[in-house]
């Protein structure tokens, strides 16, 4: 073993090789979420912008619009950051063992080639470009039933997390299918296509299977959904911009 996991008699320790160990685990998850994330939050709110300003700069979006403008934003964002997200699903289903983020897309493109890189693309953006369309068509739905005066008080903040929160608890249940079977196919995409990843799911747990982590994935996409949003208006507001 390495130097810095033996103890004074030569011996490897096995509770310091597991601290070591879950140190550098918890740095490579952290790394690669903050590189996923980070960017991937400025892309979609920057696509989302801009194709607001250029098709509805005069009036709202109504719900059909506003399906098909965050269903466009994500798209855009997804397929940027995908290579991000192949390598965090991989590293999170604990089969592999990449050292860093660099590393990983490294290895990925060497042994496997681009394609790897952008495994799952098609169940992702059925995911992903719903998940947005419906949260934004439900967000906006929400923001438009409140008076005024309370968009605009101090309380708007709160105001606009709750109305987060549902639409994010609406658009999780509808694309929860979609999260299941992308995450089998990115765990190993040489030996799954959609196809084949939907009916080993049906097979083996039945409809019930495609819905299975709804409640954790509901829970984590909602508030992060939801502090996004709350973030960005509070940003646009700020800086005397329409959101």
């Amino acid at each position: 073993p390495p130097p810095n996991h033996l103890n004074r008699g030569g011996m490897c320790n096995p509770i310091q090789v597991q601290i070591l160990d879950m140190c550098a685990s918890s740095c490579v998850f952290l790394s690669q979420s903050f590189v996923r994330c980070i960017p991937g939050v400025g892309i979609y709110f920057s696509t989302f912008y801009s194709l607001k300003q250029h098709f509805f700069l005069d009036q709202a979006p109504n719900a059909g619009e506003a399906v098909l403008l965050g269903a466009g934003a994500r798209t855009v964002a997804g397929v940027s950051m995908l290579p991000f997200t192949v390598i965090k699903t991989r590293f999170e289903s604990g089969c592999y063992n990449y050292v860093s983020v660099a590393g990983a897309l490294r290895s990925v493109y060497e042994t496997e080639g681009l394609r790897a890189l952008f495994s799952g693309l098609t169940a992702t953006l059925l995911r992903d470009a719903p998940f947005s369309g419906i949260y934004v068509m439900f967000y906006s739905q929400a923001k438009k039933t409140l008076p005024q005066e309370v968009a605009s008080s101090a309380y708007a903040p709160l105001v606009n997390f709750g109305c987060g929160m549902v639409a994010g608890v609406m658009a999780s249940l509808v694309t929860q299918p979609a999260d299941v079977v992308k995450t089998h196919i990115q765990i190993s995409p040489s030996h799954w296509s959609m196809a084949d990843a939907i009916r080993y799911i049906y097979k083996e747990n039945g409809v019930a299977g495609f819905f299975r982590g709804a409640v954790p994935r509901s829970l984590r996409r909602t508030l992060m959904a939801a502090m996004a949003w709350t973030v960005y208006e509070q940003l646009m507001a700020r800086m005397g911009l329409k959101s």
